[in-house]
């Protein structure tokens, strides 16, 4: 952290714009360096090393370079090969050598290589051109080890360039619309749009033509109305709901790759009426732009373009106003689209000075067009942090698997994921799951190794639960609080040794939050990501166990799978003790007997293959996110965002059995507010019974009488009770079992739906099931 900090404060110092990147465990970086550039390189989390190799414009290795640079030549060792670090055969060593022969660097070259320790990476000045090779090496981690390879970032400090984002791939053509300009090109059936926020917080209204449609004399435009009919959403967004269509709802474009995720495809571009009403007369626009730069297609010019807002911020308030707000985007940002056909298309950097649509300041716009001979996947952009650069929706290894399996795939926290599987269905799925087995892709839970001699302290400190009570082998939930007793996240902690825990939850912050913590309190404690190194499924339902224990081979010493208690977990291998290293934890988050198998991604598609087949004569389904929805709803288990938020502690949230106050006697973050609060005054989770057929839904506030008095949560219907059921925080003096309520509806008074609250959970009350 504190060398993060150094270099951000070296970027204040410097007149040059300091443009960031990400290098993920077991990748690399490929940058073009110029004199008078510096670099400085950090480790996200303090623990991870990197190799940098130095090439001139021959492409051979500069293996004096580092001599230059009295400040880190001395903590340099040559890597005696960077692939080294890597076990050769694996895959993650075959992919990286795969991408520096794509740079046209072999095994000769990395012998010239420079290692630096994570105590010791360098910061240094540019002091003749090169090009620089950053790797990420390291090994392949097995589910019983903690040794990940995380990420490190790259802090370059240039005048040269452009301040362009790298290329996708080699792009066919690429131009820049000035500021307070529009361009109009014409692009293939095929080829690929990237549209480029160069320096942030800019918008860039876009339109299409069918280009043939032009040549026979009619305008066939993208249409906004008829593509949010369509896919039902204000904007399309990779995966499923992705077309642009014109409007006979024919898709003319696709969003492929989006870093935003936040767009306007209601309003005009700007024009002039807009800025003769605000006083602004005579005031440069998007639309009379349009108008010069699409006339040599012979387009008719428009008073307003019905345009595709790129980065524009727009919201529309419970009164039925629409405003708009700083965009979301920051330099580099982009959104990719794929021309379904022939297309003319126009692109503008709008002018608006006159609020905060641009940031106030109006900057350029930068297109690239890639043939359509190149492939790029479906990817959501998310951060974990505000100024950190977006990180992009990965497959799971279990992904080529799940695919051949269903299309229908939602992004989640950064992984795509099956939302429900073709000729199965939502409750196909859920009743193989309550009457025999299923298995789920998990994959995007966040697993993180804590070690260290004050391991426990910072758990201790950092968790609601009592983890100085844990054995090894033990499995305990937990929530993570903040100052105020609000909840950062949920998960799970797993007792690998007396210094040595993992902790699994869903949101990556959990680890800054846990290397925070950490550092404040001087702990000596290393808390590393592992989510690329551990993939995993859950194999839940009544017959799961029956499963496992045919293809789990486990040592003498270890306890088999058909002994392993709930919350309890063990190592061991597939198919014997040859077989793929894996993890299996009596977990889960159906309420039904279950347990969860974790892997390295390499193996995932044989992993899930053995339980398949083995499955087979069980009635083994997938289970997609839909179908867990309705099993964790039923059995009363909660979800971020729905039973719990940053304002919410884990009492009101339904989980204050993870808050021993009586019997954990060390203080642990949000303690005292915790303990401040009166129980009387706390809202409590409860259940409801909808008697009604009409739908109700996360958000919906609930009523006694004129005034709410609480907010569904979730919602779904239950094979089990055969009615809707929900998810409800209420007051407390309405939280008795059998007490009748209704959900309002429309403006909440317009319309009611009868309900009564009932304790949780819905199905197995006395969770018999899970425990058997």
């Amino acid at each position: 952290m504190a060398i993060q900090q150094q270099c951000a404060q070296d970027a204040l110092n410097t007149s040059s714009s300091p443009r960031w990147y990400r290098v993920e465990g077991q990748g690399g970086l490929r940058l073009d360096l110029h004199v008078g550039d510096s670099v400085c390189i950090t480790s996200a989390d303090s623990n991870q090393g990197c190799e940098l190799l130095f090439i001139d414009a021959q492409g051979q290795p500069l293996d004096s370079y580092l001599a230059q640079n009295d400040s880190v030549k001395a903590f340099a060792d040559k890597a005696e090969g960077a692939l080294a670090q890597l076990d050769q055969q694996s895959d993650s060593a075959l992919r990286l050598k795969e991408l520096l022969l794509a740079w046209g660097i072999g095994d000769q070259a990395l012998q010239q290589a420079f290692r630096f320790e994570a105590q010791a990476l360098p910061e240094f000045e540019v002091t003749e051109e090169a090009t620089l090779i950053v790797l990420c090496c390291g090994r392949d981690m097995q589910v019983a080890e903690q040794s990940p390879v995380t990420e490190l970032q790259i802090a370059h400090y240039t005048m040269s360039g452009n301040g362009l984002p790298q290329p996708l791939a080699l792009p066919r053509s690429e131009f820049r619309v000035p500021s307070c300009s529009a361009t109009s090109y014409e692009v293939k059936a095929g080829e690929w749009i990237q549209v480029i926020d160069v320096e942030g917080k800019q918008c860039s209204d876009f339109v299409a033509f069918d280009a043939a449609a032009l040549k026979e004399g009619r305008e066939e435009p993208l249409d906004a109305v008829a593509t949010r009919t369509l896919n039902g959403l204000t904007l399309p967004q990779p995966g499923l709901h992705s077309k642009f269509t014109d409007a006979r709802q024919q898709t003319m474009l696709e969003v492929v790759q989006d870093t935003v995720g936040r767009h306007d495809s209601f309003l005009f571009a700007c024009n002039s009426k807009y800025y003769e009403n605000s006083g602004y007369f005579g005031h440069i626009n998007c639309t009379e732009n349009f108008n010069r730069s699409l006339k040599r297609y012979g387009i008719a010019p428009r008073a307003g373009w019905p345009a595709i807002n790129f980065f524009f911020n727009t919201h529309a308030g419970d009164c039925g106003t629409i405003g708009f707000e700083e965009p979301w985007s920051r330099a580099g940002d982009y959104v990719l689209l794929r021309a379904s056909r022939d297309l003319i298309c126009a692109s503008s950097a709008c002018p608006d000075d006159i609020d905060p649509a641009n940031g106030w300041n109006p900057t350029d716009i930068h297109i690239r067009i890639y043939p359509a001979t190149c492939e790029f996947p479906r990817s959501v952009g998310y951060r974990i942090t505000p100024e950190e650069q977006p990180r992009m929706t990965k497959p799971t290894g279990f992904h080529g698997r799940t695919s051949a399996l269903t299309k229908q795939f939602t992004e989640y926290r950064g992984y795509w994921v099956a939302s429900e599987y073709q000729n199965y269905g939502a409750r196909a799925e859920y009743l193989a799951c309550r009457e025999r087995v299923a298995v789920i892709d998990l994959t995007p839970l966040r697993k993180f190794e804590v070690l260290g001699p004050d391991a426990e302290t910072l758990l201790q400190y950092a968790l609601t639960r009592n983890v100085s009570r844990m054995a090894i082998g033990e499995v305990v939930y937990s929530a993570v609080c903040h100052s105020t007793g609000g909840m950062i996240d949920d998960g799970t902690l797993f007792r690998l040794g007396q210094h040595a825990f993992r902790w699994i939850c869903g949101d990556s912050y959990c680890g800054i939050w846990l290397r925070q913590l950490a550092e404040e309190k001087g702990l000596q404690v290393q808390v590393r990501e592992s989510t690329d190194q551990i993939h995993n499924v859950a194999v839940q339902g009544p017959q799961s166990r029956n499963l496992l224990q045919q293809i789990i081979w486990n040592g003498e010493a270890c306890t088999p799978v058909s002994e392993l208690g709930w919350f309890r977990f063990m190592t061991g291998r597939l198919d014997g003790p040859d077989g793929i290293p894996v993890m299996i934890s009596r977990t889960g988050y159906t309420g039904e007997l279950g347990f969860e198998v974790w892997c390295h991604p390499d193996k995932a598609e044989q992993v899930w293959d053995r339980i398949w087949e083995t499955g087979e004569p069980y009635g083994i389904a997938p289970l997609g996110f839909d179908a867990l929805d309705m099993l964790r709803i039923e059995a009363g288990l909660i979800f971020a965002d729905h039973e719990f938020c940053a304002e919410t502690n884990p009492y009101e949230a339904g989980i204050g059995f993870t808050v021993p106050l009586k019997t954990k006697t060390d203080d642990f973050v949000g303690r005292d507010a915790i303990a401040a609060q009166n129980p009387a005054s706390r809202k409590k989770l409860v259940g409801l019974i909808i008697n009604s057929q009409e739908l109700v839904s996360h958000g919906d506030a609930v009523f006694n009488g004129r005034f709410p008095v609480g907010v569904v949560t979730s919602s779904t219907y239950s094979p089990v009770t055969k009615n809707q059921i929900a998810l409800c925080r209420i007051e407390s003096q309405f939280s008795e079992s059998g007490t009748a309520l209704e959900v309002g509806q429309l403006d909440g008074q317009r319309k009611r739906i009868p309900v009564s609250v009932t304790s949780l959970p819905f199905y197995d009350p006395e969770r018999t099931r899970v425990r058997s």
